[in-house]
């Protein structure tokens, strides 16, 4: 059978490299006749398909057609004798086992996969939902990482500027938490584990304090208060669209969370501020209102929603 990787030069057409270079690149691929063959990883493999993949870069669009046509028709062909072999062996008694332990093997999940004959795992699908916001977390010099999965609930931490960021509260909850629960629905809790940066003293000197997804959402912002009603160092609540929240000030930045502790949702109206820090008048939760962190209870936070300032104007936008 030819290769799966074979890409002919369509008649009539001049070869755009020469023959010594392709043979070239399909001898440095495929192991000498002679030789013992053995295993090899499926980066290795992988990387022989992309140097042969480079041969092609010269070519004309018709081509390039051509030669993917003959790989779509050749991988339609191995997928349908994937999926007829394994009908087949399931239908042999004690077989199961032995095709879930083949399917665990790499190259075999990557060839299975390529061909739609096993669906991605959980934990790929998490990480191409933070894969669609990664640009977003790369643009403000941080990362996201799955620390564990257990269904239903997802725990990450946050790498580099937002690990340990004030504004990491609200990309947390508008990015990562979204972006997994529109993309993995069967995971219904998404946790954040403190990163390497926390409780570290400097951590303020080395980060972003506002989240990308402050910067690049354009719509939904709605003016709250005039910045002049905030002075340094003071909180104003507020009410925006019918919902209560708080405003603080300290020195050139605004933050803007939920009036509702974590603990049972009970506004803090009557709480006392002192040093940044408010107390909830009901059960003396205590958090920070610098960046939400709640201090009596680590594993909880105030809800962030989205705030900037233009001129004078402070505007928010409410999160979900």
């Amino acid at each position: 059978m030819n290769s799966l990787i074979e890409t002919p030069t369509p008649q009539g057409a001049e070869a755009p490299v020469s023959s010594t270079s392709a043979e070239a690149a399909v001898s440095s691929t495929t192991p000498a006749a002679s030789a013992p063959e053995e295993p090899r990883d499926l980066a290795a493999m992988l990387s022989d398909i992309d140097r042969l993949a480079e041969l092609a870069e010269g070519w004309s669009d018709e081509q390039r057609i051509a030669a993917e046509a003959r790989v779509r028709a050749v991988d339609a062909l191995n997928a349908e004798a994937l999926r007829r072999m394994i009908r087949a062996l399931r239908e042999v008694p004690g077989m199961a086992p032995a095709l879930k332990q083949a399917a665990a093997d790499e190259v075999v999940y990557a060839v299975l996969r390529r061909h739609g004959i096993l669906k991605p795992s959980l934990h790929e699908r998490v990480e191409a939902a933070l894969d669609s916001i990664r640009p977003m977390l790369a643009s403000h010099g941080g990362d996201v990482e799955v620390v564990n999965i257990e269904p239903p609930v997802v725990e990450v931490r946050f790498l580099g500027a937002c690990d340990g960021c004030p504004a990491s509260a609200l990309t947390f909850y508008s990015g990562v938490k979204k972006a997994i629960k529109e993309n993995v629905p069967e995971i219904e809790e998404i946790k954040q584990v403190k990163g390497l940066a926390a409780g570290k003293g400097d951590a303020k000197d080395t980060v972003y304090f506002t989240s990308p997804f402050a910067s690049y959402e354009k719509e939904g912002w709605t003016l709250a208060a005039q910045l002049r009603d905030v002075p340094d160092g003071f909180t104003k609540i507020v009410e925006v669209e019918g919902q209560s929240i708080l405003l603080s000030r300290f020195g050139d930045r605004v933050t803007c969370f939920a009036n509702a502790c974590a603990h049972m949702g009970m506004t803090m109206d009557s709480g006392e501020i002192a040093d940044g820090i408010i107390t909830c008048p009901y059960h003396g939760f205590q958090y920070a209102l610098e960046s939400g962190e709640c201090l009596t209870a680590p594993e909880v936070q105030l809800q962030p929603h989205g705030v900037r300032v233009i001129g004078d104007r402070i505007e928010v936008q409410l999160t979900a």
